[in-house]
Parts: C-alpha cells; sequence; structure tokens
C-alpha cells in the first residue's frame, strides 16, 4: 500500500501538498495522522473534500511506500512514525524546513528552502504538466499564503511567488483565499494576547531580536500559533516564543 501523509494539526500548507502529491503519486491513498487545524476543517467541508483513509483503518505493517509532505520530523507523524521501522518500506519525503537532528531520510528527498511545500509541489505539477483545478489552484495558494504570511514573511521566495503566479494562471479565487486568510481574534484570544505583550522580554539570540512571553488560559485554545505572528507584528521581533498554559 502507498500512502500520503503530513503532520499532525494539519495546516492549509500540509493539506494542499497531499492533494498535489495524489497528483503525483495516484496510486497512493491519503491519511492524516491527527486532526486538521479548524480553518482547513471548514474549507475541506465547504470547498474541496479530500478522500482518505482513517487512520485506524491503516495497517501500518502493510504499507509498502510513505510519502511524506510538509514535515521530516518522526515525532509529527503520530501512530504513522512505527511505519518507519519497517526496512523494506520506501520513504520519499517534500519539505521547505530546514534539516534538523532525528529527521526522516529517504529514497527520494524533495527538501528545499523555500517559503512552503505547497511551493515545491506546485513547481513539479507545473513541470509535469498536471495543471490543478481551480479548486486546488486556490487550496496551494492557501498553503503559500497562509505559510508565508501573505508572502511577507522573510522566508519568503521569489520562487513563491512565481508559483502564486502560476496558481493565479489556473484559476485559483483569490475571494476565497482572503477569506480564510482574515483571522479575527476571539475575546478570550485578545486577553491571551495582552497577557503575552505584557509579560514579554527581548533577548538578543544569534544576532536576532527574540521575544518571550507567557499567557495562560482555563479553555484550551487551538491554533494558537497565528498569535505568535500577532505577537511578532506588534513587537516588530525577529522571532517569538510563547508558552502557553
Amino acid at each position: 500500500m502507498e500512502l500520503i501523509t503530513s503532520h499532525m494539526n494539519a495546516d492549509f500548507d500540509a493539506c494542499a501538498s497531499m492533494m498535489a502529491a495524489a497528483k503525483l503519486y495516484p496510486e497512493a491513498r491519503l491519511v492524516f495522522p491527527g486532526s486538521q487545524e479548524k480553518k482547513v476543517r471548514d474549507f475541506l467541508e465547504n470547498f474541496y473534500s479530500i478522500p482518505s483513509l482513517r487512520l485506524r483503518d491503516v495497517e501500518i505493517n502493510s504499507i509498502t511506500k510513505l510519502i511524506i509532505v510538509d514535515t521530516k520530523s518522526p515525532s509529527r507523524l503520530g501512530p504513522l512514525a512505527e511505519a518507519l521501522e519497517n526496512r523494506n518500506i520506501e520513504v520519499h519525503v517534500y519539505d521547505h524546513h530546514e534539516h534538523a537532528r532525528g529527521d526522516i531520510h529517504g529514497a527520494l528527498e524533495v527538501v528545499e528552502l523555500v517559503g512552503a511545500t505547497a511551493t515545491l509541489l506546485t513547481e513539479i505539477l507545473h513541470k509535469k504538466d498536471l495543471q490543478p483545478s481551480s479548486i486546488e489552484a486556490t487550496m496551494l495558494m492557501l498553503g503559500i499564503y497562509e505559510e508565508t504570511g501573505h508572502l511577507l514573511y522573510p522566508a519568503t521566495t521569489d520562487r513563491d511567488l512565481q508559483a502564486a503566479a502560476y496558481l493565479l494562471k489556473c484559476g485559483a479565487n483569490l475571494n476565497i483565499v482572503a477569506r480564510y486568510m482574515k483571522e479575527e481574534l476571539s475575546p478570550e484570544e485578545v486577553r491571551m494576547l495582552n497577557e503575552c505583550v505584557a509579560t514579554s522580554t527581548e533577548e538578543a539570540i544569534g544576532g536576532l531580536s527574540v521575544v518571550l512571553s507567557t499567557a495562560s488560559s482555563e479553555h484550551y485554545i487551538g491554533d494558537a500559533a497565528h498569535l505568535c505572528h500577532r505577537l511578532i507584528d506588534m513587537t516588530h521581533a525577529d522571532a517569538a516564543i510563547m508558552m502557553l498554559r
């Protein structure tokens, strides 16, 4: 069995990359190792249903090829990491993150430092003349826009812009992109962000300005990563580390 997967709590970059990988591996099935971010679930329910297997229906020992997108960390694969113990399994990796100790290595590795894994997969689809549909192009655009902060993060490259331009030619719907990139904070998130600002301290680490902050909540706050981006915008730091409880 060939499987395509990504990291737990899948974001738009992960989901779009899985969808694109399915075009490269038509015999493979898709499976999420965990849940998806709330706005991703909303998009999948309203615009694009990914035909995926339930994790509990996957027999780990039956996996012969594992295609991993948007991560190289075994700890982010959840139960699917067990498949890596099979010496006969063939692993393909598509990712845009820097290498780290303990990373997964495969027979095929497409790992390049661009702004999003969706950029890498878009380039490959373009090269192979596998044009995505309008809604697929929209999904890939969401992956690029989310991961690069609307093409504004320092890690954004010219390749990300070129991929976005190609997706626009393929019919990507910017109205849908704008709808899902608009992040309104709940009252609890506003309170937590204010607490992060109040407790923040700035440190110089490796020549970068890094803000450290803490906040707490009596309720679980899902998809809290965007609060970190808001803190960076408010403090003009290069990076931020938030400790939430």
